[in-house]
């Protein structure tokens, strides 16, 4: 592991370099064809002012003097001009070069900057998914080596019942089920990153219904009370999704509050931004400041979560997340200032 570590360290930080260059290529360049257009730009001028300062000595001479300017005069001219502008020249030039290697100095610190700034998501994005692939793979062998765990001691009795049989039958099934709800989460999180869902004017209180009759049985077995405070009016999305991210809003609380309580799901409708918001508040024990800036990320369990009394993958907020965004919507978490975990969606209002 810490080999790989150190290897992705180094391919990151080799990119970096490289893009530097790169970065550092376009600014010697560009400073090249400035430097040059610079140059030939002055030595024109340097040309184009001789040339009319003789033109104006010649002219003098002949309005005061009424004769030609000689020939000698004329090249005595030229030669001084000719000494000014290499002067000049040798000036532009060393300033020139000083502009260069100043431009250089700092071009190359923010090549190196902008290549890091660029390399960023890219090189967050490959660890969410070394750290995704190899928490999946871990969530992928539990299952399986508990089957096989128990295949193998089963098949080692010599004799066993009808009714043995049954119940090792039905332990294999759930291990199944829960791998198939595993991987329908997964594929759920790949459809809703990448689709693009029809939006509708839906009525909330219809959506919140919706998720309520489909957590109603395991709310009855808990004990716990659903409270409905909805102002009115439609929102724009897609209503199937958003039952189902309330679906997973209250399955949380349901997992996560105390039972025998109450979970409070509350709408409020704010006109002037737009907005209506959405928020589902438990009276558990809250939410460990650690863990809410994690919660959505996928396979993240938090510390109270890890516990073996609460089944579950961390793929539910992950999956809101992205049913939120896919709505066009923000979701977020937080502790009540009275005890217990809010999560707040935030949709677009119809007006």
């Amino acid at each position: 592991m810490a080999t790989k570590w150190a290897d992705r360290i180094s391919m990151f930080r080799s990119a970096r370099w490289k893009l530097t260059l790169f970065y550092l290529g376009i600014i010697v360049l560009f400073n090249l064809v400035v430097t040059l257009s610079v140059r030939v730009y002055a030595e024109h001028e340097f040309l184009r002012s001789n040339n009319a300062q003789r033109s104006e000595v010649r002219r003098w001479v002949v309005r005061f003097f009424e004769m030609p300017m000689p020939s000698r005069s004329d090249i005595a001219i030229q030669d001084i001009q000719d000494e000014q502008a290499e002067i000049v020249r040798a000036h532009l030039n060393q300033g020139l070069f000083v502009i260069n290697m100043f431009a250089l100095a700092i071009g190359g610190l923010l090549s190196y900057w902008f290549a890091g700034r660029t390399l960023r998501p890219i090189e967050e994005a490959h660890e969410a998914q070394a750290r995704f692939t190899a928490d999946a793979s871990h969530e992928l062998r539990t299952p399986l080596a508990n089957m096989r765990l128990e295949n193998e001691v089963f098949l080692r009795q010599k004799h066993f019942s009808e009714i043995e049989g049954r119940e090792q039958i039905r332990s294999n099934l759930e291990e199944v089920q829960r791998l198939e709800r595993l991987s329908n989460n997964l594929l759920a999180l790949h459809q809703y990153g990448q689709a693009a869902l029809t939006r509708t004017p839906v009525a909330v209180k219809k959506i919140v219904q919706d998720a309520i009759s489909q957590i109603k049985t395991a709310a009855a077995a808990k004990h716990v009370v659903i409270k409905q405070e909805l102002d009115d009016g439609p929102i724009l999305a897609h209503h199937e999704s958003v039952v189902q991210l309330m679906d997973i809003l209250l399955d949380n609380a349901l997992k996560y509050g105390s039972k025998g309580g109450e979970v409070t799901v509350r709408g409020q409708a704010f006109p002037r931004q737009n907005r209506y918001v959405l928020s589902v508040r438990d009276k558990g024990p809250g939410l460990a400041a650690s863990d809410i800036p994690y919660l959505f990320d996928r396979l993240y369990r938090g510390d109270k979560a890890r516990s073996t009394k609460v089944a579950g993958y961390g793929l539910g907020l992950a999956l809101a997340k992205e049913i939120a965004q896919a709505n066009g919507a923000t979701i977020v978490a937080r502790n009540h200032s009275e005890g217990g975990a809010v999560f707040e969606v935030s949709l677009a209002l119809v007006t």
